[in-house]
């Protein structure tokens, strides 16, 4: 097992921004919840322990606080804004509501340069603040060691024992020099090495999924994209031929995605693969339907039914596998006010019945999109597959606008089809986060020779964005532009004119439904 730090989760918007910080530093770290019992955190033998920030005042009745014996750990601590009120509730400090609160940016003067946090650093740096309270008054034995505009403890330090604090945000891209205090912590303080890597993180992979599946077999759930696909290649590794892996065609697929999904798993990486084509069933039952959310979740059932009679002709198998990523299981702690205490949801195959009884395998939940991505080409698994755009659950009937029919999927299909070639022919394809043609329920007159036509509108949509959350529409060359425009309305039957959207997220969504 490769070193690790554990972060306590106080209900911090940032909590996993902090994880992807310390794992940036080539060390694995670990989200657990704030209460925590010690034993179990000492169990882990952690390197070191950060406590998370989060929304709550540390003297409030209902305030979230840890197991006390965190504390005697004997490992070192780093408590960031709400954790440094901890270190003060615990440890013999005082703190109290702010006069003047501090958000956004603001400078930090190091008065020690000696702490180790700050080795390498300037005495002055910009930060990001977000916290009403302050420390008032120290905890015992700790020492302050900077300053900000209104903050006489900004970081606090406890030698001994190896305790510090920042009364402001090191993770976030605010403070742009937090990712080398970070390092300071994790390498200077905790002593660990850069042993964090994908290589590592594969063969322990291996022998978990190993050890937790013996002999029995397992199966997954393929759509082709990111996560299921560096899922089946991982599991594939570990345990050949007692993995089965279902595609299921639900008719709403891009061009060639069913043929490309069968010849990469099933001719090229020899993964058991079932493919069912449910293409009519779905369409039969989307037919008439144009609310967006009554058409996802037609889809959802429809596949839900698919994929369980698909596990029953696959063969009896004792566990079910899922791409199941690091963000998708963290249950967010439920916090009042907490902006990040939502249950996230995810698009693998999470809605299905309880009398589909399988145990659950997910080997990616310890990974972040992009080091499943690093997984992906340690297996060997080709560029088409691991840096393919973000592609929605339901597939085409979400950038179809109205009805879904077998013709306004075969102009949508075609038009997507052009997108992608020309994205990926002028390089810009990877370089973006999603490019895509939207089918809208607008009919216009159009010329083509001496013909008078009346044809559907294409919306292209090109944004770019870090992780989905926001997103701002990308400004495209006009060349390319034009030759996307020409190339839909000549090649495409049924499109006479085409739109560019240039909506940013927010106020719009990246995807129309």
């Amino acid at each position: 097992m490769s070193e690790e730090i554990v972060i306590l989760d106080f209900g911090s918007q940032y909590t996993q921004v902090i994880a992807r910080r310390i794992r940036e530093c080539s060390v694995y770290s670990t989200i657990l919840r704030y209460d925590t019992p010690a034993p179990e955190i000492a169990a882990r033998r952690p390197k070191g322990v950060i406590l998370s920030g989060g929304p709550a005042s540390v003297y409030a009745k209902d305030a979230p606080l840890p197991d006390p014996e965190i504390f005697e750990l004997g490992v070192p601590m780093l408590g960031i804004c709400f954790g440094i009120q901890i270190f003060a509730q615990y440890l013999g400090g005082k703190v109290e509501p702010g006069q003047e609160r501090e958000y956004g940016k603001g400078t930090l003067t190091v008065k020690d340069a000696g702490c180790p946090l700050f080795r390498g650093l300037p005495a002055s740096l910009q930060v990001w603040n977000s916290h009403g309270d302050r420390l008032t008054k120290l905890p015992n034995g700790f020492k302050p060691v900077a300053v900000t505009d209104n903050s006489a403890y900004a970081s606090i330090e406890h030698k001994g024992k190896q305790f510090y604090g920042l009364q402001f945000h090191p993770e976030v891209v605010h403070t742009p020099r937090g990712r080398e205090i970070l390092g300071n912590f994790v390498h200077g303080v905790c002593g660990c090495s850069k042993d964090w890597t994908m290589r590592h993180y594969r063969d322990q992979a291996l022998e978990e999924i190993r050890s937790r599946v013996g002999s029995e077999r397992v199966i997954l759930g393929l759509s082709g994209g990111v996560d299921s696909s560096v899922a089946a290649a991982l599991l594939h590794e570990a345990i050949g031929d007692q993995l089965t892996c279902i595609f299921v065609n639900n008719g709403l697929l891009r061009a060639r995605e069913a043929e490309v999904v069968q010849e990469v798993f099933g001719r090229h990486f020899k993964i058991k693969l079932f493919y069912e084509n449910a293409s009519k069933l779905f369409l039969k039952r989307l037919n008439g339907v144009t609310d967006p959310e009554r058409k996802r979740k037609i889809i959802g059932r429809t596949f839900i039914e698919v994929f369980e009679q698909a596990t029953k002709r696959a063969g009896k198998a004792r566990f079910l596998a899922q791409g199941t990523l690091y963000p998708d299981v963290i249950e967010s702690v439920p916090i009042a006010g907490n902006p990040a205490a939502l249950i996230k949801s995810h698009h693998n195959v999470g809605g299905l019945p309880k009398r589909m009884k399988f145990g659950l395998v997910e080997p990616l939940k310890c990974l972040f999109k992009d080091e499943v991505r690093k997984l992906g080409s340690e297996l060997g698994l080709p560029r088409e597959i691991l840096f393919r755009q973000p592609f929605p659950g339901p597939g085409l009937a979400v950038r179809i606008l109205g009805e879904v029919t077998p013709k306004r999927l075969e102009i949508l299909r075609n038009a997507d089809a052009i997108v992608v070639e020309e994205m990926k022919a002028s390089d810009w394809y990877y370089k973006i986060w999603q490019s895509f043609a939207v089918l809208l329920p607008v009919r216009s007159v159009g010329v083509m020779g001496d013909e008078r036509t009346y044809d559907y509108t294409i919306a292209l949509r090109v944004v770019d964005s870090q992780d989905g959350m926001t997103a701002d529409w990308v400004k495209l060359p006009f060349a390319l532009l034009e030759k996307l425009s020409s190339r839909i309305i000549n090649e495409v039957k049924g499109v006479n004119r085409v739109c560019l959207d240039i909506s940013s997220k927010p106020p719009a969504t990246i995807e129309w439904e």
